[in-house]
């Protein structure tokens, strides 16, 4: 029978390098409600996406200094009122005018909110739900929600079951990895070269499309 080895959370994180260890330590200072304040942070603006976070901390979590059941709370509450902030900035300021805004951002193009206020348009309530499961759209689902006025009963429902299926699923994953320290220390490599490939991917694509825009922009004029 194979014992579980579990290492003490300072070692953990100290051991892992690069973003994923960054995110380990980030964790490791701040605890359950620093957990809560990435996720609030990625569903707003994505610092750090939460396909990293959660799964550390849910591994973490297995070598005993966190709470799983806390973790998973304050995961799914961070995500919620980041929800929250967009709905009520729909709400207040409207969708064109909530969309000038926001895609002044970083990374952020008007196109990203028209495409998820078309999904919300399509799908109606049922797009927050599902919207919550999938990358990008988790966040600009909420600013059509706010600026058409949905039932904040219905969204905070739709929201906390949707951010709770995503949390949960990728905490889940990362408490099962919980006990393979040697794997998680042998692959967390790998998972940074994924995730610098996957940055460099996205600011290349959004240069590309800012360039062919103003060409296309030159050739009218």
């Amino acid at each position: 029978m194979t014992v579980p080895i579990l290492v003490p959370i300072a070692a953990a994180s100290q051991d892992l390098g690069g973003i994923v260890g960054f995110a380990a330590k980030a964790i490791d200072a701040l605890g359950e409600w620093g957990v809560g304040l990435f996720t609030l942070a990625e569903t707003v603006f994505p610092p750090i996406p939460s396909e990293v976070i959660l799964p550390l901390a849910g591994f973490l979590t297995r070598q005993g200094s966190m709470s799983l059941p806390l973790v998973f709370l304050t995961s799914t509450l961070g995500a919620y009122a980041g929800a929250l902030l967009l709905y009520w900035l729909g709400a207040r300021l409207g969708l064109e005018r909530s969309i000038r805004w926001l895609s002044k951002l970083p990374l952020v193009e008007r196109e990203d909110f028209e495409k998820a206020a078309d999904w919300f348009d399509r799908h109606g309530r049922p797009a927050i739900f599902f919207g919550r499961l999938i990358p990008g759209v988790r966040s600009l689902i909420s600013l059509p929600a706010g600026a058409q006025k949905m039932n904040i009963l219905s969204f905070s429902i739709f929201t906390l079951l949707g951010s709770g299926l995503w949390n949960g699923l990728l905490i889940g994953l990362g408490s099962l990895l919980g006990t393979q320290y040697e794997l998680i220390d042998q692959y967390s490599r790998y998972l940074n070269y994924a995730v610098y490939a996957a940055v460099a991917a996205v600011v290349l694509w959004f240069i590309v499309r800012a360039a062919r825009r103003r060409n296309s922009a030159d050739t009218k004029s």
